[in-house]
């Protein structure tokens, strides 16, 4: 992985290789990282040019052997650990090194831009605890004491270190404090508060700065050429600077359109309702059509329509407390919000959203679909009035 390829901050980059031209390393970094960041291949950037055997002043050669090899993980001074559990493949004693090649691949195929939800979601984990587990940490300890194959950097990348067991904590502190010489350690996570204070205490902090949105408008057309830029602008605009929830956006994107299509059908009706106009028998054949197309969809798809309600009502909420810059929406999302902007006041607002939180709730603790939904009308219908 060369510099010029992580989507990260310039200013960052140039930060870390003066580091390296002026020996001024740390051996133990912490890279606090932001949801959909490219955190992961800024480590492995630094490896591979720490252990370049013909670095520039910009990045490292790309070429020579240690590249080729640090390009598809397989280097044999970096010694990669993530969260782990018992899989299909792996019945016992589950560790980092067993499931190493499935990682690589899981990598690869995210283009370095990996998620703890998807990586669970690769191992069948989704229910289980993956942990930075007791035989990961005595791994490290025993690649430390011994010297490096190739006479350069051992590399050791802890990715998602706020999931380490807590009995294998305490066996990295005196690892951290005093390694052998040419180690670097690189801890990775975005949930700081989830790390013991004396791992922390023992690291130099690397803020990595969220992407902004032109960064992942330019990912975006990179990646689809044919993307034109009103609709890479909208899913940058959506997905707040998570680059792998933009993907997850323009995959799903027909989703996006049945939510809107759902949301405003929905409101009309209720809007007619509170205002006790007898719904046509058309009007009210449509709401009752988007209602139970919500509902034959599935329990997660029910789900993200309560949470896009919940995004449009606060959309409206900045609209009418004159902060349009703070709206997250498409073109699209911005007509049917400018329709519905005059209906909605403070305390409407408010009741409602209150009500989406609690069908929610209910939703994700299984309860009657049809129930629920048509509760949640009638009750926002109460709140317009």
């Amino acid at each position: 992985m060369l510099f010029k390829d992580v989507l990260v901050d310039t200013k960052l980059k140039q930060q870390l290789i003066k580091q390296v031209r002026e020996n001024r390393v740390s051996h133990a970094q912490f890279f606090l990282a932001q949801s959909g960041n490219h955190a992961f291949a800024l480590a492995i950037a630094l490896a591979q040019y720490l252990n370049c055997e013909h670095p520039t002043d910009e990045d490292s050669c790309g070429q020579c052997p240690s590249c080729v090899q640090f390009s598809k993980l397989t280097h044999p001074d970096l010694h990669l650990y993530f969260p782990n559990c018992i899989t299909k493949s792996v019945k016992k004693d589950p560790d980092s090194l067993q499931l190493l090649q499935p990682f690589r691949e899981f990598v690869a195929q995210h283009d370095y831009f990996i998620d703890i939800q998807d990586w669970l979601l690769e191992l069948g984990g989704e229910n289980k605890q993956a942990t930075i587990n007791i035989r990961d940490c005595a791994d490290i300890i025993h690649h430390n004491s011994i010297r490096s194959y190739s006479g350069g950097y051992k590399i050791y990348i802890l990715w998602n270190i706020d999931r380490i067991h807590h009995t294998a904590a305490p066996k990295l502190l005196k690892t951290l404090e005093e390694p052998e010489n040419r180690s670097l350690f690189i801890l990775i996570s975005e949930k700081p508060e989830m790390i013991l204070s004396t791992i922390l205490s023992r690291t130099q902090l690397v803020k990595i700065p969220r992407l902004t949105n032109e960064q992942i408008i330019s990912a975006l057309r990179q990646k689809f050429p044919d993307m034109d830029e009103q609709a890479a602008q909208d899913i940058a605009v959506l997905a707040e600077g998570d680059y792998n929830k933009a993907i997850k956006i323009h995959e799903d994107d027909t989703a996006l359109n049945a939510n809107l299509s759902a949301f405003t059908t929905m409101m009309n009706g209720v809007i007619a309702f509170s205002k006790q106009m007898p719904l046509d028998s058309l009007q009210y054949e449509s709401v009752q059509l988007e209602f139970s197309e919500i509902i034959a969809q599935g329990r997660e798809s029910q789900k993200q329509f309560l949470e896009f309600t919940l995004r449009m009502l606060r959309n409206i909420l900045m609209l009418n407390s004159k902060h349009p810059e703070m709206v997250k929406a498409t073109t699209s999302e911005r007509a049917a919000l400018d329709n519905l902007q005059s209906a909605m006041t403070l305390k409407r607002i408010t009741l409602i959203s209150d009500e989406c939180n609690k069908a929610l709730y209910h939703i994700s603790r299984n309860g009657n679909s049809s129930l629920i939904f048509t509760d949640l009308f009638f009750k926002m219908a109460a709140a317009m009035r």
